[in-house]
Protein backbone atom coordinates (compact mmCIF):
# COMPACT_ATOMS: atom_id res chain seq x y z
CA UNK A 1 0.00 0.00 0.00
CA UNK A 2 0.93 3.65 0.04
CA UNK A 3 3.16 5.20 2.41
CA UNK A 4 2.88 8.43 4.02
CA UNK A 5 5.92 9.76 5.14
CA UNK A 6 3.91 13.09 6.98
CA UNK A 7 1.50 10.25 8.71
CA UNK A 8 2.59 6.82 9.13
CA UNK A 9 5.11 5.75 12.03
CA UNK A 10 8.54 6.39 10.10
CA UNK A 11 9.18 2.53 9.90
CA UNK A 12 6.44 2.02 7.82
CA UNK A 13 7.67 4.44 5.34
CA UNK A 14 10.26 2.74 3.53
CA UNK A 15 8.29 -0.28 4.35
CA UNK A 16 9.32 -3.43 2.26
CA UNK A 17 8.16 -7.19 2.82
CA UNK A 18 11.33 -9.44 4.53
CA UNK A 19 10.88 -12.65 3.17
CA UNK A 20 11.47 -14.65 6.77
CA UNK A 21 8.78 -12.98 7.91
CA UNK A 22 6.65 -13.34 5.09
CA UNK A 23 7.27 -17.31 5.21
CA UNK A 24 6.72 -16.93 9.17
CA UNK A 25 3.02 -15.21 8.15
CA UNK A 26 1.94 -18.31 6.42
CA UNK A 27 3.85 -21.15 8.59
CA UNK A 28 1.99 -19.88 11.51
CA UNK A 29 -1.20 -20.96 9.70
CA UNK A 30 -0.27 -23.89 8.35
CA UNK A 31 1.51 -25.44 11.03
CA UNK A 32 -1.57 -25.53 13.10
CA UNK A 33 -4.47 -28.03 11.40
CA UNK A 34 -7.40 -26.41 12.87
CA UNK A 35 -6.39 -23.00 11.57
CA UNK A 36 -5.41 -23.59 8.52
CA UNK A 37 -9.10 -25.77 7.50
CA UNK A 38 -10.70 -22.22 8.39
CA UNK A 39 -8.65 -20.64 6.51
CA UNK A 40 -8.40 -23.12 3.39
CA UNK A 41 -11.94 -22.74 3.46
CA UNK A 42 -11.79 -18.78 2.72
CA UNK A 43 -12.27 -17.85 -0.48
CA UNK A 44 -10.30 -15.10 -2.50
CA UNK A 45 -13.51 -11.99 -1.95
CA UNK A 46 -13.27 -13.25 1.41
CA UNK A 47 -9.31 -12.54 1.48
CA UNK A 48 -10.07 -9.62 -0.21
CA UNK A 49 -12.41 -8.41 2.14
CA UNK A 50 -9.90 -9.02 4.77
CA UNK A 51 -7.42 -6.62 2.41
CA UNK A 52 -10.41 -3.77 2.07
CA UNK A 53 -10.82 -3.55 6.03
CA UNK A 54 -7.25 -3.72 7.02
CA UNK A 55 -7.22 -0.39 4.50
CA UNK A 56 -10.18 1.22 5.58
CA UNK A 57 -9.06 0.68 9.21
CA UNK A 58 -5.16 2.52 8.33
CA UNK A 59 -6.75 4.99 6.16
CA UNK A 60 -9.01 6.12 8.68
CA UNK A 61 -6.38 6.50 11.45
CA UNK A 62 -4.45 8.32 8.65
CA UNK A 63 -7.39 10.69 7.88
CA UNK A 64 -7.55 11.65 11.42
CA UNK A 65 -4.10 12.27 12.35
CA UNK A 66 -4.46 14.45 9.02
CA UNK A 67 -7.08 16.09 10.61
CA UNK A 68 -5.03 16.25 14.26
CA UNK A 69 -1.90 17.82 11.48
CA UNK A 70 -4.61 20.59 10.20
CA UNK A 71 -5.89 21.51 13.32
CA UNK A 72 -9.51 19.80 13.05
CA UNK A 73 -9.62 18.26 16.38
CA UNK A 74 -6.86 18.17 18.84
CA UNK A 75 -5.75 14.33 19.25
CA UNK A 76 -6.69 10.74 18.28
CA UNK A 77 -6.47 7.69 19.52
CA UNK A 78 -5.26 5.37 17.17
CA UNK A 79 -4.78 1.93 16.25
CA UNK A 80 -1.64 2.03 13.73
CA UNK A 81 0.27 -1.48 13.63
CA UNK A 82 -3.05 -3.01 15.73
CA UNK A 83 -5.17 -2.91 12.73
CA UNK A 84 -5.24 -7.36 12.49
CA UNK A 85 -6.41 -7.35 15.95
CA UNK A 86 -9.74 -5.83 14.87
CA UNK A 87 -10.13 -6.87 11.50
CA UNK A 88 -9.12 -10.59 12.64
CA UNK A 89 -11.82 -10.63 15.02
CA UNK A 90 -14.82 -9.59 13.45
CA UNK A 91 -14.33 -11.18 10.49
CA UNK A 92 -14.51 -14.36 12.46
CA UNK A 93 -18.28 -13.81 13.86
CA UNK A 94 -21.95 -13.44 12.25
CA UNK A 95 -22.40 -10.16 11.58
CA UNK A 96 -25.71 -9.77 11.35
CA UNK A 97 -26.69 -11.47 14.77
CA UNK A 98 -23.32 -11.16 16.84
CA UNK A 99 -22.25 -8.04 19.24
CA UNK A 100 -19.48 -6.67 20.13
CA UNK A 101 -18.15 -3.92 22.05
CA UNK A 102 -14.92 -2.32 20.89
CA UNK A 103 -11.99 0.13 22.66
CA UNK A 104 -11.66 2.64 20.98
CA UNK A 105 -8.06 1.80 18.86
CA UNK A 106 -11.06 -1.09 17.83
CA UNK A 107 -12.31 1.46 14.82
CA UNK A 108 -12.35 -1.11 12.15
CA UNK A 109 -14.87 -3.08 14.09
CA UNK A 110 -17.57 -0.28 13.40
CA UNK A 111 -17.36 0.15 9.76
CA UNK A 112 -16.87 -3.69 9.77
CA UNK A 113 -20.16 -4.11 11.54
CA UNK A 114 -21.98 -1.56 9.10
CA UNK A 115 -21.84 1.84 10.45
CA UNK A 116 -20.64 4.19 7.64
CA UNK A 117 -17.23 5.94 7.80
CA UNK A 118 -18.59 9.19 7.60
CA UNK A 119 -20.18 8.89 11.31
CA UNK A 120 -16.92 7.20 11.97
CA UNK A 121 -15.33 10.61 11.32
CA UNK A 122 -18.51 12.26 13.16
CA UNK A 123 -17.61 11.37 16.23
CA UNK A 124 -14.70 12.77 16.84
CA UNK A 125 -15.96 16.11 15.72
CA UNK A 126 -18.91 16.00 18.30
CA UNK A 127 -21.82 17.22 15.32
CA UNK A 128 -25.55 16.68 16.19
CA UNK A 129 -25.38 14.24 13.37
CA UNK A 130 -22.85 11.92 15.18
CA UNK A 131 -23.82 8.61 16.22
CA UNK A 132 -23.45 9.89 19.94
CA UNK A 133 -25.22 13.12 19.04
CA UNK A 134 -22.03 15.21 19.86
CA UNK A 135 -21.82 13.86 22.88
CA UNK A 136 -19.22 11.61 23.31
CA UNK A 137 -16.15 10.11 20.78
CA UNK A 138 -17.08 7.06 22.03
CA UNK A 139 -19.65 5.65 19.44
CA UNK A 140 -21.25 2.77 18.46
CA UNK A 141 -24.87 1.65 16.99
CA UNK A 142 -26.46 -0.88 18.98
CA UNK A 143 -28.76 -1.47 15.19
CA UNK A 144 -25.68 -2.92 14.03
CA UNK A 145 -24.52 -4.80 16.87
CA UNK A 146 -21.98 -2.27 18.19
CA UNK A 147 -21.83 -1.32 22.18
CA UNK A 148 -20.32 2.00 21.93
CA UNK A 149 -16.61 1.79 23.93
CA UNK A 150 -16.41 2.57 27.40
CA UNK A 151 -13.71 4.89 28.46
CA UNK A 152 -12.97 3.34 32.05
CA UNK A 153 -10.39 0.39 30.25
CA UNK A 154 -11.71 -3.24 31.57
CA UNK A 155 -15.59 -2.28 32.10
CA UNK A 156 -16.03 -3.59 28.92
CA UNK A 157 -15.81 -7.26 29.94
CA UNK A 158 -18.41 -7.46 32.56
CA UNK A 159 -21.15 -5.44 29.91
CA UNK A 160 -20.32 -8.26 27.33
CA UNK A 161 -20.51 -11.09 29.67
CA UNK A 162 -24.44 -9.50 30.75
CA UNK A 163 -25.23 -9.40 27.07
CA UNK A 164 -23.31 -13.28 26.34
CA UNK A 165 -25.43 -14.30 29.40
CA UNK A 166 -28.77 -12.74 27.99
CA UNK A 167 -27.95 -14.97 24.72
CA UNK A 168 -27.88 -17.95 26.99
CA UNK A 169 -30.72 -17.45 28.92
CA UNK A 170 -32.90 -17.38 25.28
CA UNK A 171 -31.03 -20.18 23.85
CA UNK A 172 -30.07 -17.73 21.41
CA UNK A 173 -27.15 -18.51 18.66
CA UNK A 174 -25.15 -15.45 19.21
CA UNK A 175 -22.21 -14.88 20.63
CA UNK A 176 -20.37 -11.29 22.07
CA UNK A 177 -17.07 -10.23 21.71
CA UNK A 178 -14.59 -7.17 23.55
CA UNK A 179 -11.36 -6.65 23.47
CA UNK A 180 -9.45 -5.33 26.52
CA UNK A 181 -5.91 -4.01 26.66
CA UNK A 182 -3.21 -5.50 28.29
CA UNK A 183 -2.68 -2.94 31.14
CA UNK A 184 -6.84 -2.97 31.94
CA UNK A 185 -6.06 -7.00 32.79
CA UNK A 186 -5.16 -5.33 36.36
CA UNK A 187 -8.71 -3.61 36.83
CA UNK A 188 -11.35 -5.38 39.29
CA UNK A 189 -13.77 -5.16 36.44
CA UNK A 190 -12.67 -7.10 34.12
CA UNK A 191 -11.58 -9.92 36.48
CA UNK A 192 -15.35 -9.86 37.65
CA UNK A 193 -16.28 -9.87 34.31
CA UNK A 194 -13.91 -13.09 33.50
CA UNK A 195 -15.17 -14.67 36.60
CA UNK A 196 -19.08 -14.05 35.70
CA UNK A 197 -18.43 -15.05 32.54
CA UNK A 198 -16.54 -18.31 33.29
CA UNK A 199 -19.07 -19.28 36.16
CA UNK A 200 -22.02 -18.92 33.89
CA UNK A 201 -20.69 -20.62 31.02
CA UNK A 202 -22.06 -17.61 28.61
CA UNK A 203 -20.99 -17.71 24.79
CA UNK A 204 -18.40 -14.70 24.73
CA UNK A 205 -15.40 -14.10 23.36
CA UNK A 206 -12.77 -11.44 24.96
CA UNK A 207 -9.69 -10.82 23.21
CA UNK A 208 -6.36 -9.84 25.02
CA UNK A 209 -4.90 -6.95 22.46
CA UNK A 210 -1.34 -7.10 23.72
CA UNK A 211 0.26 -4.25 22.56
CA UNK A 212 2.89 -4.24 25.47
CA UNK A 213 2.16 -0.69 26.77
CA UNK A 214 -0.05 0.56 29.50
CA UNK A 215 -0.79 3.71 29.17
CA UNK A 216 2.73 5.13 28.34
CA UNK A 217 4.41 2.36 30.17
CA UNK A 218 5.54 -1.39 29.63
CA UNK A 219 3.26 -3.83 31.27
CA UNK A 220 6.33 -5.71 32.41
CA UNK A 221 6.43 -2.89 35.08
CA UNK A 222 3.40 -3.66 36.62
CA UNK A 223 3.84 -7.11 37.53
CA UNK A 224 1.29 -8.98 34.75
CA UNK A 225 3.36 -11.94 34.58
CA UNK A 226 3.31 -14.03 30.71
CA UNK A 227 -0.07 -12.82 29.49
CA UNK A 228 -0.32 -15.54 27.25
CA UNK A 229 -1.33 -17.74 30.72
CA UNK A 230 -3.72 -15.67 31.95
CA UNK A 231 -7.17 -17.07 30.64
CA UNK A 232 -5.72 -20.04 32.83
CA UNK A 233 -6.59 -18.12 36.27
CA UNK A 234 -10.30 -18.51 34.85
CA UNK A 235 -10.20 -22.12 33.92
CA UNK A 236 -10.88 -20.65 30.23
CA UNK A 237 -9.23 -22.03 27.19
CA UNK A 238 -7.08 -19.41 25.59
CA UNK A 239 -5.91 -19.12 21.69
CA UNK A 240 -2.49 -17.29 21.48
CA UNK A 241 -1.78 -15.83 17.98
CA UNK A 242 0.03 -13.13 16.37
CA UNK A 243 -1.46 -9.93 16.55
CA UNK A 244 -0.38 -8.90 13.06
CA UNK A 245 -1.30 -11.87 11.42
CA UNK A 246 -4.68 -11.22 10.48
CA UNK A 247 -5.12 -14.69 9.81
CA UNK A 248 -4.35 -15.96 12.84
CA UNK A 249 -6.74 -13.94 14.97
CA UNK A 250 -9.51 -14.35 12.39
CA UNK A 251 -8.64 -18.59 13.07
CA UNK A 252 -7.94 -18.52 16.35
CA UNK A 253 -11.21 -15.77 17.23
CA UNK A 254 -13.50 -18.44 14.97
CA UNK A 255 -12.29 -21.45 17.03
CA UNK A 256 -13.69 -19.49 20.26
CA UNK A 257 -16.88 -18.66 18.29
CA UNK A 258 -17.14 -22.12 17.36
CA UNK A 259 -16.96 -23.32 20.95
CA UNK A 260 -19.51 -20.80 22.36
CA UNK A 261 -22.32 -21.84 19.55
CA UNK A 262 -22.06 -25.34 20.88
CA UNK A 263 -22.76 -23.79 24.72
CA UNK A 264 -19.37 -24.96 25.73
CA UNK A 265 -18.86 -21.55 27.25
CA UNK A 266 -16.48 -18.28 26.95
CA UNK A 267 -13.04 -18.35 25.46
CA UNK A 268 -9.80 -16.51 25.78
CA UNK A 269 -8.07 -14.67 22.87
CA UNK A 270 -4.16 -13.70 23.73
CA UNK A 271 -3.29 -11.46 20.42
CA UNK A 272 0.45 -10.26 20.59
CA UNK A 273 0.96 -6.86 19.03
CA UNK A 274 2.57 -3.37 19.73
CA UNK A 275 0.88 0.19 19.38
CA UNK A 276 3.57 1.93 16.75
CA UNK A 277 2.50 5.55 18.17
CA UNK A 278 1.59 7.12 21.62
CA UNK A 279 -1.55 6.47 23.70
CA UNK A 280 -2.79 9.12 21.45
CA UNK A 281 -1.50 11.45 18.71
CA UNK A 282 -0.44 14.18 21.64
CA UNK A 283 2.03 11.93 22.90
CA UNK A 284 4.11 10.37 20.11
CA UNK A 285 7.14 12.06 20.80
CA UNK A 286 7.06 11.18 24.58
CA UNK A 287 6.89 7.10 23.45
CA UNK A 288 9.59 7.88 20.93
CA UNK A 289 11.22 8.86 23.84
CA UNK A 290 10.56 6.44 26.48
CA UNK A 291 10.70 3.24 24.93
CA UNK A 292 13.60 1.66 22.97
CA UNK A 293 14.02 2.25 18.99
CA UNK A 294 14.76 -1.39 18.96
CA UNK A 295 11.37 -1.96 19.85
CA UNK A 296 9.60 0.09 17.32
CA UNK A 297 12.00 -1.76 14.69
CA UNK A 298 11.39 -4.73 15.68
CA UNK A 299 7.46 -4.48 15.17
CA UNK A 300 7.85 -2.22 12.04
CA UNK A 301 8.77 -4.86 10.14
CA UNK A 302 5.69 -6.27 11.32
CA UNK A 303 3.57 -4.24 9.47
CA UNK A 304 0.16 -6.07 9.22
CA UNK A 305 -1.15 -4.31 6.37
CA UNK A 306 1.72 -5.13 4.28
CA UNK A 307 2.42 -8.49 5.80
CA UNK A 308 -0.88 -9.50 4.33
CA UNK A 309 -0.49 -7.98 1.22
CA UNK A 310 2.84 -9.79 0.67
CA UNK A 311 1.38 -13.31 1.70
CA UNK A 312 -1.90 -12.13 -1.04
CA UNK A 313 0.66 -11.80 -3.50
CA UNK A 314 2.87 -15.65 -3.20
CA UNK A 315 -1.27 -16.62 -3.05
CA UNK A 316 -0.58 -15.18 -6.87
CA UNK A 317 -3.48 -12.55 -6.29
CA UNK A 318 -2.13 -10.03 -8.96
CA UNK A 319 -0.79 -6.64 -7.86
CA UNK A 320 -2.92 -4.82 -10.08
CA UNK A 321 -5.80 -6.30 -8.16
CA UNK A 322 -4.62 -4.89 -4.39
CA UNK A 323 -3.49 -1.89 -6.20
CA UNK A 324 -7.43 -1.23 -7.34
CA UNK A 325 -8.79 -2.04 -4.02
CA UNK A 326 -6.42 0.60 -2.36
CA UNK A 327 -7.47 3.11 -4.81
CA UNK A 328 -11.51 2.35 -4.01
CA UNK A 329 -11.13 2.11 -0.42
CA UNK A 330 -8.77 5.30 -0.31
CA UNK A 331 -11.48 7.59 -2.34
CA UNK A 332 -13.85 5.86 -0.17
CA UNK A 333 -12.37 7.42 2.98
CA UNK A 334 -11.61 10.66 1.67
CA UNK A 335 -14.83 11.30 0.82
CA UNK A 336 -16.34 9.61 4.31
CA UNK A 337 -13.93 12.42 5.85
CA UNK A 338 -15.44 15.37 3.04
CA UNK A 339 -18.67 14.53 4.08
CA UNK A 340 -18.43 14.46 7.96
CA UNK A 341 -16.81 18.00 8.12
CA UNK A 342 -19.94 19.75 6.16
CA UNK A 343 -21.68 18.73 9.95
CA UNK A 344 -19.14 21.01 11.48
CA UNK A 345 -21.83 24.04 11.61
CA UNK A 346 -24.22 21.72 13.23
CA UNK A 347 -23.26 21.69 17.09
CA UNK A 348 -26.05 19.26 18.93
CA UNK A 349 -29.37 21.33 20.78
CA UNK A 350 -29.18 21.26 24.55
CA UNK A 351 -32.38 19.76 24.88
CA UNK A 352 -30.97 16.65 22.73
CA UNK A 353 -27.46 16.34 25.00
CA UNK A 354 -29.64 16.21 28.13
CA UNK A 355 -31.89 13.76 27.55
CA UNK A 356 -32.13 11.72 24.13
CA UNK A 357 -30.92 8.38 24.80
CA UNK A 358 -31.39 7.96 28.36
CA UNK A 359 -33.18 4.74 29.31
CA UNK A 360 -36.96 4.98 29.97
CA UNK A 361 -37.75 1.52 31.33
CA UNK A 362 -36.08 -0.93 28.76
CA UNK A 363 -36.63 1.93 26.49
CA UNK A 364 -33.31 3.25 24.69
CA UNK A 365 -35.26 7.59 23.92
CA UNK A 366 -33.81 8.37 20.34
CA UNK A 367 -32.10 5.02 19.42
CA UNK A 368 -33.14 2.09 17.22
CA UNK A 369 -31.19 -0.89 18.71
CA UNK A 370 -30.43 -4.64 17.60
CA UNK A 371 -32.06 -6.76 20.54
CA UNK A 372 -29.23 -8.31 23.22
Amino acid sequence: MKRYPAFDPPEYVDWSPDPDLVRDFADRIAGDPERRAIIDDLGTPELLGLYRDLLRTRLHDIGLKRWVRTGVISKAWLGTGEEAVTVGSVAALDRDRDVVSPMIRNAGALHMMGMPMSDMFRGYLATADSPSLGRDLHIGDLSRGVIQPISHMGTSVTVIAGVALAFKMRAEDRVALTWVGDGATRTAACHEGLVFAAAQGVPGVFVLQNNQVALGTRTDQHGTGDLRHWADMYGLPCWVCDGNNVLDVLASTRLAADRCRLGDGPGVIVAETFRMGGHATHDEREARATFSPNLFAHWGRRDPVGLFEAWLADKGVPPDTLTEIEATVTEEVEQAAAEALTSRDRPPPSQSALYQGISEGSVLVGFDARPV
